[in-house]
């Protein structure tokens, strides 16, 4: 069986390695997740600018309403923003108990509102002027960074931000319980490789997944009997939790589905949906983090947000700002933090858009450099040509 043969037939059992040695993290090394929104999500809709006039004007069909008693409108977070009232039960109360922290006018300066090009550009983390290092992921470059961090990325295939000279694992744990390769056929290829130089890597291949699946397994269990919900990420995020509170100390997660067209909704309908799914899963991992979750970070990011103004269809299009996530046990949070301008016609990205006033490189170098103590020589070594932006948040 040839190399490509082999990766091909790893990836199949739902997990592919790829790079240097792992090293088991322990329970000493803070956490961090990127939960990354495919498809470019609705921020204005997220983060409202309840203060705004010229929201309400562009958006007559789909804008949330101002913070009042009604269940339908946004939740107040201060004088100028309010909160999607899907997130009233999750969220919300994260924020107000300083747990949960928003971030506007976030993202990156490719203003290509290309999905798959802007994704590459965020997962890179590399100069946008220069030719890009697909080999080269802003989360490989910050495990080569730390010592004895250990790296899992939760996905089908390993997804650009984890590719480099670091060895990182990938498992989706949606389907855990099903894996593509037994146990007899995992023994075949093992021993095919039993003597090659291959043969490390091949059996710590399998080992990492029966790892995976053991650590599962009274989980599902527990599931099967309807004692954890099954509905859309919040499982997932839970599985996550375990693996990371054990064990790995970066992890990586996408969410699809954000790319609203078309019928968005406003404070209910089909995005209204997605906010509430993700909601509850973020909260389902804070509590399955247990005491862990006081040394975890979790960011929430997309590759743009949408046009300000609602479309034809009661959807919105591609646009460029969006607002990121920031959670965590020990966050200084209950704020919308980074650099802000007033929400109007004026105010807009070519007249369309949210403007980016927070280069994402910036923010993470900011939450690296308080999470691990990172110098700036080490931050430029995971986002060059930036400097670090500590907006409060650690």
């Amino acid at each position: 069986m040839q190399r490509r043969h082999f990766v091909q037939t790893l990836a199949a059992s739902g997990l592919t390695m790829a790079g240097g040695q792992l090293i088991a993290a322990g329970t000493s090394q803070p956490r961090l997740l990127i939960v990354f929104l495919r498809g470019g999500y609705d921020a204005a809709n997220l983060l409202v600018p309840v203060s705004s006039s010229f929201y309400y004007e562009a958006r007559p069909n789909i804008a949330i309403a101002k913070p009042s008693t009604e269940l339908d409108s946004a939740l107040s977070l201060n004088a100028d923003w309010g909160l999607h009232p899907a997130l009233r039960e999750t969220i919300y109360p994260m924020f107000k108990n300083g747990e949960a922290a928003f971030v506007p006018f976030a993202g990156t300066p490719d203003t290509s509102r290309s999905h798959f090009e802007t994704q590459d550009s965020i997962e890179l983390g590399q100069p946008l002027d220069k030719s890009k290092n697909y080999r080269s992921g802003f989360l490989n470059r910050l495990a080569s960074t730390l010592v004895g961090a250990d790296a899992m990325s939760f996905t089908d295939q390993l997804p650009l931000v984890f590719q480099g000279g670091t060895r990182v694992a990938n498992t989706a744990l949606r389907s855990v319980a099903n894996p593509s390769i037994d146990n007899r056929q995992s023994a075949i290829i093992a021993g095919m490789y039993g003597n090659t130089p291959l043969a490390a890597t091949v059996n710590q291949g399998f080992t990492v997944r029966d790892e995976v699946m053991q650590d599962m397994k009274a989980e599902m269990d527990a599931a099967n009997r309807n004692a954890v919900s099954s509905k859309g990420f919040e499982l997932e995020a839970r599985r996550i939790a375990r693996l990371m509170r054990e064990r790995y100390s970066i992890g990586f997660v996408d969410v699809g589905g954000w790319d609203t067209h078309v019928n968005q909704g406003a404070a209910s309908g089909y995005l209204a949906g997605r906010f509430d799914e993700l909601g509850h899963g973020l909260l389902g991992f804070s509590q399955e983090m247990g005491a862990m979750w006081k040394n975890t970070t979790v960011v929430v990011v997309s590759e743009f947000g949408r046009t300000f103004r609602q479309n034809g269809n009661r959807g919105t299009d591609h646009g460029h700002g969006s607002a990121y996530w920031v959670l965590g046990g020990s966050l200084r949070g209950g704020k919308v933090a980074g650099d802000q301008v007033r929400v109007e016609q004026s105010t807009l990205f070519q007249n369309r858009d949210f403007q980016v006033l927070n280069d994402y490189r910036a923010v993470l170098a900011g939450l690296f450099a308080r999470q691990y103590g990172l110098s700036p020589t080490q931050n430029e070594q995971i986002f060059a040509g930036i400097k670090a932006k500590d907006i409060g948040l650690l």
